[in-house]
């Protein structure tokens, strides 16, 4: 077992279902969307600016491809589904933006593949972290960065399903990540540095203060988070970057 789940799970199943049934493009507002925002915004900024290649793993709403692609940025949005990188290929027509159907454990690319890889917000939902892990790192560069963002230590709800009257989790989050065990999840020799950071004051979020932070610059609302988690730590997400050791170092 895995926290609640079993090792029976489905999630090929489960994923694509949940594709097909949720509309992961449908614009979010209010406390919710600038959550996103922000995760979005944390996330870009720790993108190396030379990165020519980008992976987005579990596209989603393909943020990342509606980014990107203003640059000379080659994208591939992949996930589970063939519903949402067939979507965001549509909304987001380049001949530098691919859609990608495949399962994170075994991705349909050679080793050293991607200069930057961004899974943001997936790690919590998938069963074997570190085969996770350990798979995206095989694609990526030597040189090239990994990106992950999750809740950070999340304390996962569970509700009795109407269904097969188990315990589930809410928003099928299996896991809990803190830097630690974020950081024991790869030790391969080809890592190079592992660097987190923490924001998204809970305090702001709880206070609703998106009213008034949702019109100021990134910049501006990250020192803000800063400051007010240096009065009270209080955290709901966190960044960490695993670089790849370049060849013969």
């Amino acid at each position: 077992m895995h926290g609640m789940v079993s090792e029976k799970f489905n999630y090929i199943e489960h994923y694509k279902l949940d594709a097909e049934e949720f509309d992961y493009f449908e614009e979010k507002n209010g406390a919710t969307g600038h959550d996103h925002r922000r995760v979005h915004e944390y996330i870009i900024s720790k993108v190396p600016v030379a990165s020519k290649s980008i992976l987005d793993v579990g596209c989603g709403s393909a943020w990342v491809a509606k980014h990107f692609l203003k640059q000379p940025t080659a994208v591939y949005s992949l996930d589970l589904s063939f519903t949402n990188p067939y979507k965001a290929v549509r909304k987001y027509p380049s001949k530098n933006h691919s859609g990608i159907t495949a399962d994170s454990y075994s991705l349909p690319f050679k080793t050293n593949s991607f200069d930057c890889i961004i899974a943001s917000e997936i790690i919590e939902h998938v069963l074997y972290p570190d085969k996770f892990i350990n798979e995206l790192f095989r694609v990526l560069k030597p040189g090239g960065s990994l990106l992950i963002s999750t809740p950070y230590k999340e304390r996962i709800t569970y509700y009795l399903c109407i269904h097969c009257n188990q315990l589930t989790p809410l928003h099928s989050h299996i896991h809990s990540f803190d830097e630690e065990k974020l950081q024991l999840l790869y030790n391969g020799k080809d890592l190079e540095k592992f660097y987190f950071k923490t924001f998204g004051n809970k305090i702001l979020i709880f206070l609703r203060t998106y009213v008034v932070l949702q019109f100021m610059p990134f910049v501006l609302w990250k020192l803000i988070d800063r400051i007010t988690n240096l009065l009270y730590n209080s955290s709901a997400h966190i960044i960490c970057i695993y670089t790849k050791k370049e060849v013969g170092t």
